[in-house]
């Protein structure tokens, strides 16, 4: 990214951004590593199961959840759903995945923020895939659900 600075500048921006938004530290954590697995992006699954468990103070089990983008909090887990509806679906989704996020309360404002930090993600886990990154955080064995 720091060959393009207008690459950079974008990625700062939209991630500090997102820092002001409505979800919280510990579900923005959970939407990386949701997506960095769904990417297989080792090097994002890594740094975020370092960030989510030292600075979002996930639990390991809840951390293993994210992985499989699911939350034993009712209303996170409806986030991690539909975040991974959208990905999968590469922004289609049926209409029974946006009802069900609704009705465990998720509002207009989360769901444009899981599609920002979809958008911010898949960044990061592309750009460190494309270039291999080398992997400066532990390698954390985190179960799964």
């Amino acid at each position: 990214m720091a060959n393009s600075p207008a690459v950079l500048k974008a990625w700062l921006e939209l991630s500090g951004a997102l820092n002001q938004g409505t979800l919280p530290a510990a579900v923005r954590q959970r939407l990386a590593l949701s997506t960095a697995e769904y990417n297989r992006c080792s090097y994002c699954r890594c740094a975020h199961t370092f960030l989510a468990k030292n600075i979002a103070k996930l639990d390991q089990a809840e951390i293993g959840r994210a992985r499989d983008a699911a939350s034993n909090d009712a209303h996170v887990d409806a986030i991690l759903r539909l975040s991974d509806a959208i990905l999968r679906g590469r922004g289609s989704v049926a209409k029974q995945d946006i009802d069900d996020a609704r009705n465990a309360g998720v509002t207009d404002a989360e769901i444009a923020e899981i599609i920002a930090n979809i958008a911010l993600n898949v960044l990061t886990n592309y750009f460190n895939v494309f270039v291999g990154s080398e992997n400066e955080y532990p390698e954390l064995v985190t179960p799964r659900s």
